[in-house]
């Protein structure tokens, strides 16, 4: 695919308004004195300079709450309505860490049977356009877990300022036919990238805990020392791109019909994995924060086949955890534990 540049912002929000009459879009906003992907309307509402929002574009595939299915009854007849999303929607501003949660959330829902019609739909119709870092944030680690602030692997087309201007990556067909819209664009396509994004600086230890170490932690003290400041407030699971647990259950509506349910939910819950009678087998914070890291660099690689771990390395669990704790110290702790196990093998 090609990569043009030359776009100026006058471009880029006209080009907004034009989208927003076409498809419902959603954008970088600054609501209460925070920036969230909201919906946009008019392009003067519109953020550019920010590091990341307070929440990933997780919810616009998989919502906080969403009605799956609806019962109705009308004397001896019993209705079931099913409530797929409609319609088409635009992603733009997606950060690059967050387009890659979202192939994360594919392999759990669309890459394995049986597939979440109500993810697959939403997947299937909406277009994101991806906006590159220009500097890390202070949380941010993407690049030690195989990320890049200037991917553009995971968006339909990447936008990204050189010099007060931008250049567009159009890496899917969705995002050929999306650039086609923007108002007198530059036919010329660009002979050399110049993509250049300043490295978001690594946090985590270089040398990673291979997957296969994980066991070896699995009884380890180290989760109970670090479990003593959880408050199981489940922050980080809510502001994870990547977190996909989820809870369903029926409710009465004020109509008398009954509303079939889907809820975020979190390993880290005090009552997430109860069952009947009140057993609870993480009963902890010292089980329930295992299972979390267990889940992102171990569980999740392991039954999804993939290469890479569950995080994409966002920073957000980092900066909204009230008790400080931070993914990249535990990871680092680790692997420093096994460097100097393997030293001491070899001395």
């Amino acid at each position: 695919m090609a990569t043009f540049g030359g776009i100026t912002r006058d471009q880029i929000f006209a080009w907004l308004d034009i989208l927003a009459e076409r498809s419902t879009l959603s954008a970088p906003r600054c609501i209460d004195n925070a920036i969230r992907y909201r919906p946009l309307t008019s392009s003067a509402d519109l953020i550019l300079e920010f590091s990341r929002p307070i929440l990933s574009v997780k919810e616009f595939f998989f919502p906080p709450t969403e009605s799956l299915l609806r019962i109705e009854k009308t004397g001896s007849k019993v209705e079931f309505h099913e409530t797929l999303p409609v319609g088409q929607q635009i992603l733009f501003g997606v950060r690059p860490c967050d387009a890659r949660g979202i192939r994360m959330l594919d392999s759990v829902f669309l890459a394995q049977a049986p597939v979440d019609p109500y993810y697959a739909e939403r997947r299937k119709n909406t277009t994101i356009i991806g906006l590159a870092c220009k500097e890390p944030g202070e949380y941010c680690f993407c690049t030690s877990v195989n990320g890049s602030p200037d991917s553009s692997e995971d968006v339909d087309l990447l936008l990204t300022e050189i010099n007060g201007e931008y250049t567009a990556e159009v890496v899917t067909e969705k995002g050929a036919q999306i650039l086609k819209l923007l108002p007198n664009r530059r036919p010329e396509r660009l002979v050399e990238s110049v993509l250049q994004s300043p490295a978001a600086p690594p946090k985590i230890s270089h040398r990673p805990v291979e997957i296969e170490s994980w066991p070896a932690f699995f009884e380890d003290e180290y989760w109970k020392t670090v479990a003593e400041r959880c408050l199981s407030c489940r922050i980080c699971a809510y502001v994870c791109p990547t977190c996909r647990c989820f809870d369903v259950r029926d409710e009465r509506t004020d109509e008398g019909a009954f509303e079939r349910v889907r809820c975020w939910d979190s390993c880290t819950g005090v009552g997430y994995r109860r069952i009947a009678g009140g057993h609870n087998p993480r009963a902890t914070n010292e089980v329930r924060l295992r299972n979390r890291f267990f889940c992102k660099f171990y569980y999740f690689p392991l039954q999804y086949a993939l290469a890479t771990s569950a995080c994409t390395g966002c920073g957000r669990c980092i900066e909204y955890c009230p008790v400080n704790i931070d993914i990249t110290e535990i990871i680092d702790h680790l692997a420093s534990r096994i460097e100097g196990s393997a030293e001491l093998e070899s001395a």
